[in-house]
């Protein structure tokens, strides 16, 4: 439940960005999935679950970085570049305001590799906001000094080790600490 504290003096605007009152605004404008499902369709296993109704409970084991095995690193390193590789099966992005897109009737979007894609979602979480008279409004970054910066790491960790699990099919892939 988020707070309903006034926000500090670093927001001298409200109501100007969809960034504001994450979680609530992306939970509010999403479909709710039901039991453990979890997805852009709900089509996936919520996190720390498996099987085919999502009703195993997984326990991933994260491995500290520097007790890694020289194995374990060329592995995450070649995850990664595959990741970087791969274009995502599931997203796009877009490459043009609602506004150029003549209010969503031409379509600008464009295919993002499985790695870009959240090289793009945290530079979208912490970008300058743009305000209404074409000012730029450069002193905020709602990613990094809003109360949602534990949650909203957290979750797109988690978000980008399921995307590597998905490019690389294993499922045991976790992110070192």
């Amino acid at each position: 439940v988020p707070s309903n504290s006034p926000v500090g003096a670093q927001f001298p605007f409200s109501g100007i960005d969809d960034r504001e009152n994450w979680p609530i605004v992306f939970y509010n404008r999403t479909c709710q999935c039901q039991g453990n499902f979890m997805g852009y369709n709900c089509g996936e296993c919520r996190f720390g679950y498996t099987g085919p109704n999502c009703t195993v409970r997984r326990n991933m084991i994260r491995k500290d970085i520097f007790r890694m095995t020289t194995a374990e690193k060329d592995k995450l390193i070649a995850y990664l570049n595959l990741a970087k590789h791969t274009i995502s099966p599931d997203y796009v992005i877009a490459t043009g305001t609602y506004e150029q897109m003549n209010n969503g009737s031409n379509p600008m979007f464009a295919d993002i590799s499985a790695y870009d894609l959240f090289v793009w979602i945290h530079y979208y979480a912490s970008r300058d906001a743009f305000l209404e008279d074409g000012s730029v409004w450069a002193d905020i970054d709602f990613a990094h000094e809003a109360p949602g910066f534990l949650p909203w790491h957290r979750f797109y960790l988690l978000l980008w080790e399921r995307e590597i699990q998905k490019v690389t099919g294993d499922d045991n892939f976790t992110i070192p600490f």
